[in-house]
């Protein structure tokens, strides 16, 4: 994770837990762990009929636990080890950072059995560490004059509006049904756009110059902001009225900006290297899903569905993924290279992805789909788990 703004990262001396030493560490291994557990919980509620005693419907259970429940644990520990990058402070360790563990694993808890402890327990508990986390970044950025990186706070800020939102929806409130999920996927994706257009080029850049290559990713340039800016005015669209007909207005040419975009950072040059090849895959569901977004506006053969699990599964699944593995690597020593492991963990969720986004059509054994996608899904970030669980469970290696 580079440093957006200069600041040198200080490190005190930690004789504690390891795992308990950066951010990372404990909520990658969460995000691994619950990645898989919850989309095996839904796989078997979907084939079985079974429901968990939550006082949310099946669908916005699903959606609430992979955007609030795993995508928010990877967001955490991804933030909480660039900030001490970005302000040149302090990372938070030992108990600071197990009370915002324990925080987020309250919220898991809670949610399942939310028909037993009431909605407004419930809402209160979960939603006790996105404000807590929103604090401790806030107060990081500020104290360190990171100005740069203020706008986070922004968007952590509209990742609890979308959560409390959904809280409200479950509730029995009158809110657009899904304005909270669509709020909650659609600001990942953008996040995923405008961070993504700072690591993928920047580590296929790092990578092509160690090789010799002369032909390097593009700088930031009018392609990326109009890219973003039509991604922004699609995702805003479909939060608000996800069955215009103008949204295919807005999401076809955001489509084809961002696959311009992505085509301009060099990826076809890296596939010796599956650790920076698997960015550029990851990123390139957000392209797809624009496109199949504007698709599904304009024919009622192309289910809306397909786009979300392009964003959700492809994007945000493999690039979350993409992120915790390379972080990881580095942040504990290790060299910075995808093992056959590693690469086998990423096909596994891009194929998860495909496999979901094909499901969504109407084509013959659904069932088996849904299956073969959450077998697939289950592979990737269990795996992680297991794999990368040693290295952010043990010290950091030496030399």
């Amino acid at each position: 994770m580079k440093a957006a703004s200069g600041g040198i990262p200080r490190y005190r001396k930690w004789e504690g837990p390891a795992i308990l030493e950066q951010g990372f560490r404990p909520f990658f291994l969460l995000a691994g762990l619950y990645g898989a557990a919850a989309l095996a919980l839904w796989i078997h509620a979907l084939a079985s009929g079974w429901t968990p005693p939550t006082h949310f419907p099946l669908p916005g259970w699903h959606a609430h636990e992979m955007i609030h429940g795993f995508a928010m644990a990877a967001v955490a520990g991804f933030m909480l080890t660039a900030i001490p990058n970005w302000t040149g402070r302090m990372p938070l360790q030992g108990l600071p950072l197990l009370a915002l563990v324990l925080l987020w694993g309250a919220g898991r808890i809670a949610i399942p059995f939310s028909a037993l402890t009431g909605a407004g327990v419930t809402a209160a508990v979960d939603l006790a560490f996105p404000v807590v986390f929103l604090a401790v970044v806030a107060r990081e950025i500020v104290t360190g004059r990171n100005w740069r990186n203020l706008p986070m706070t922004g968007a952590l800020t509209l990742l609890l509006a979308s959560n409390a939102l959904m809280h409200a929806e479950a509730a029995g409130a009158e809110i657009p049904a899904g304005t909270g999920a669509r709020l909650g996927l659609g600001l990942l994706v953008l996040l995923i756009s405008l961070i993504g257009g700072r690591i993928v080029p920047s580590f296929t850049r790092n990578w092509l110059v160690k090789r010799g290559e002369t032909k390097l990713p593009a700088s930031f340039g009018w392609t990326d902001r109009v890219a973003l800016g039509a991604t922004a005015g699609a995702l805003l669209l479909f939060v608000v009225t996800p069955e215009s007909p103008f949204l295919a207005l807005l999401a076809l040419p955001a489509a084809l900006l961002q696959g311009a975009r992505l085509l301009r950072w060099r990826g076809a040059r890296t596939g010796a290297e599956p650790l920076v090849l698997v960015l550029h895959a990851g990123y390139a569901f957000i392209p797809a899903g624009l496109a199949l977004l504007g698709l599904a506006a304009l024919f009622p053969s192309v289910p809306q569905t397909a786009a979300l699990h392009a964003f959700g599964a492809g994007a945000i699944g493999t690039m979350i993924l993409a992120v915790m593995t390379r972080a990881t690597l580095g942040h504990t020593g290790r060299p910075l290279h995808a093992d056959r492991v590693t690469a086998a963990l990423y096909a596994a969720i891009i194929l998860a992805a495909l496999t979901r986004i094909l499901a969504a059509f109407p084509v013959e054994q659904t069932m088996v789909l849904y299956r073969l996608s959450g077998a697939l899904w289950f592979a990737g970030f269990f795996g992680f788990a297991l794999t990368y669980g040693r290295y952010l469970a043990c010290p950091r290696a030496k030399g």
